[in-house]
């Protein structure tokens, strides 16, 4: 089913990555426009116009800009309600749905950042997710839950969560557990996820390869 005119702006192995795989996901039409950080393409004033923070994802759908990885989930997911990957208005799950979708942006990737640049814990009292251990012990304890987020259903959510978590245990930055790992494995085993991927990888290699000829 179209909803007219969807552009997704794509760096490789980027947050567009997930974005691109819900797209998969939901089997809809939508054009791909890839940007090459390499050469400074997202810092372009044509793409500037559309993203001051030359941030990617950003998704373009019939003239309306809408960035930041996470409002891309929820938007294309709710664009397309019959696709079954978000929990309707009047479902008692949408309030866990959006709690752990805002969670991924407001407390894990802070979280996360910090253990990336091995930043000094700061007062639990005033840093957006507490402290690391409880922020992450509450994330595996509601996957714990499994087999997905909440409960038998996949919804976008659980593509969120599941590409977060494999880039995150691949760079050492969560501990993950076995319940964990089958979690990710789930996800990522997806047909949409595998073609995603393989195709996010040739184009990594071919932005590579055109920079080293250049070089």
């Amino acid at each position: 089913m179209s909803k007219d005119n969807i552009i997704l702006y794509h760096a490789p192995q980027t947050r567009g990555t997930g974005v691109w795989f819900l797209l998969e996901e939901l089997g809809v039409p939508y054009e791909l426009k890839v940007l090459d950080r390499n050469k400074g393409e997202n810092h372009h004033p044509d793409f500037l116009a559309i993203n001051p923070l030359s941030k990617v994802p950003t998704l373009v759908h019939n003239g309306t800009v809408i960035s930041e990885q996470v409002a891309c989930f929820i938007y294309l997911a709710d664009l397309f309600p019959e696709k079954g990957l978000a929990p309707s208005l009047n479902d008692p799950k949408r309030g866990a749905y959006l709690r752990w979708m805002a969670y991924e942006g407001s407390s894990f990737e802070p979280a996360i950042v910090d253990r990336a640049m091995q930043h000094e814990p700061g007062d639990p009292t005033s840093v957006p997710y507490g402290t690391f251990e409880l922020m992450q012990k509450t994330l595996f304890d509601q996957i714990a839950k499994g087999p997905y987020l909440l409960g038998d259903q996949l919804y976008a959510v659980d593509l969120l969560w599941g590409m977060a978590l494999k880039w995150c245990r691949m760079f050492g930055l969560v501990d993950t557990t076995p319940i964990v790992d089958e979690y990710i494995e789930r996800i990522t085993s997806r047909p949409a996820f595998i073609r995603t991927e393989e195709r996010d990888q040739a184009l990594a290699d071919k932005q590579s390869a055109a920079q080293t000829a250049e070089a």
